[in-house]
């Protein structure tokens, strides 16, 4: 499978799509998430990526899929073009300094550390060097990802391009101003959980009236994933979508009298400005 339109043209540097190389400084959940999206959608062959952690304990599932790896970050910008930074955000600093000798005009950095801004990111790489800055979510790990990145000033259109190519085969991928990174934090980065927790409290319910737990779970998972897909196929609103399930004195209805009676819309959005928030005070420690 090729890389669409931007496989066939010259990306980034006169360099063919084709034969970027990806390296992943931090080999964690998250830069794994992304790498399996990129070998699912073969956007981008094993032997073209290149990961880095301190110890073995999560190259091992690397090798497994066929990257190469090593401990060596320095090696991971020699190897490498596009490079992602997949450290823990206090690791970060430390990392930028280690690297930054062997940033060059050539390489497009790509953050992944929650709270470290673009100036932050600016002003420990070399002047000029394009950066760009990205929040994804779990789900980048089965393709059904929601991600938004940021460019810094020192990368161009060719580069947004290139990262959203690469990225829409792990899920949306959408460019924002960086001031909607910590919101996305709240809705989508934990948003996750949130929906775990309904999709556990609608099996539950459907437990109670009698229905086997296992099946009860499948059925929750796909009212949910069915619920998503109309949502992002129609591009209707959701209010409307809702009314449309609803029939005078139907069972949707008085369902729905429940969960207002219960706070629900109330209780998410406080749960979405809460981790917003929370989102914003860890960038500023």
């Amino acid at each position: 499978m090729g890389f669409g339109g931007v496989a066939r043209g010259r990306g980034p540097e006169g360099m063919e799509a084709a034969e970027l190389r990806v390296g992943f400084v931090g080999a964690g959940r998250m830069a794994g998430g992304l790498a399996r999206g990129l070998l699912r959608a073969g956007k981008v062959p094993a032997s073209s990526i290149l990961a880095s952690a301190p110890s073995d304990k999560n190259l091992d599932a690397w090798r497994e899929s066929g990257c190469r790896t090593t401990h060596c970050n320095l090696e991971v910008l020699q190897e490498s073009t596009l490079v992602f930074l997949a450290t823990k955000p206090h690791i970060l600093p430390g990392v930028l300094q280690e690297i930054r000798p062997a940033v060059g005009p050539h390489h497009i950095v790509v953050s992944l550390a929650a709270g470290v801004t673009l100036q932050t990111l600016q002003r420990l790489l070399p002047a000029g060097t394009k950066v760009l800055r990205l929040m994804p979510n779990l789900p980048c790990v089965v393709q059904a990802g929601a991600m938004v990145f940021a460019r810094g000033s020192g990368a161009g259109d060719g580069e947004a391009a290139l990262l959203k190519s690469l990225l829409s085969s792990c899920g949306l991928c959408e460019e924002v101003p960086e001031s909607y990174i910590n919101i996305h934090t709240g809705l989508s980065g934990s948003g996750v959980a949130y929906v775990y927790l309904f999709a556990e409290a609608l099996a539950e319910g459907a437990v109670k009236m009698g229905m086997p737990g296992g099946l009860a779970s499948r059925i929750a998972a796909q009212t949910l994933l069915g619920a998503a897909k109309m949502m992002l196929e129609t591009g209707e609103h959701p209010a409307k979508l809702r009314g449309d399930v609803c029939t005078p004195g139907g069972t949707t209805i008085h369902a729905l009298h429940q969960l207002e009676k219960g706070a629900l819309r109330a209780t998410v959005m406080n749960a979405v400005e809460a981790a917003t928030n929370r989102a914003c005070d860890v960038a500023e420690d």
